[in-house]
């Protein structure tokens, strides 16, 4: 017997991604989910559904939607799985230089406001106990 393929409502999606309907919509607006439709009523199949799984996968990474998209569909062109997978290693390349960057730019702010803080405090010190004189 021919099993039918399992198809989830934009429901029973929202509910197991943990996001709203208006997001699912989004992304079908940006071409990156094509459920079927029958009537008014939004159909998803195993394809949508993993890559509704990659874009918040994505999005989670940092990638824009277009970088998102990108990856997305390269997985059903050419040059197909291998062309994703390269493309996807270097943009990890990049996004990990950018995060490492920013953790940078932030270890030394925090060392900055430290330094500010420490000379305030001395400042404020040094006035009260004038003050007090």
């Amino acid at each position: 017997m021919h099993k039918p393929a399992e198809t989830w409502s934009i429901a029973e999606l929202a509910t197991e991604y943990d996001v709203t309907l208006r997001t699912i919509r989004f992304y079908e607006d940006r071409g990156l989910l094509t459920p079927e439709r029958r009537g008014t009523a939004r159909v998803y199949h195993p394809r949508d559904r993993i890559r509704l799984s990659l874009i918040l996968r994505g999005k989670r990474l940092g990638f824009s939607l277009d970088e998102i998209a990108k990856i997305v569909d390269m997985y059903d062109a050419e040059p197909g799985e291998e062309g994703q997978l390269v493309y996807l290693l270097d943009q990890i390349t990049h996004r990990r230089a950018e995060l490492e960057q920013r953790r940078q730019d932030i270890e030394e702010t925090l060392h900055d406001l430290g330094e500010v803080e420490t000379r305030c405090r001395a400042d404020l010190k040094a006035l009260r106990s004038t003050a007090a004189d």
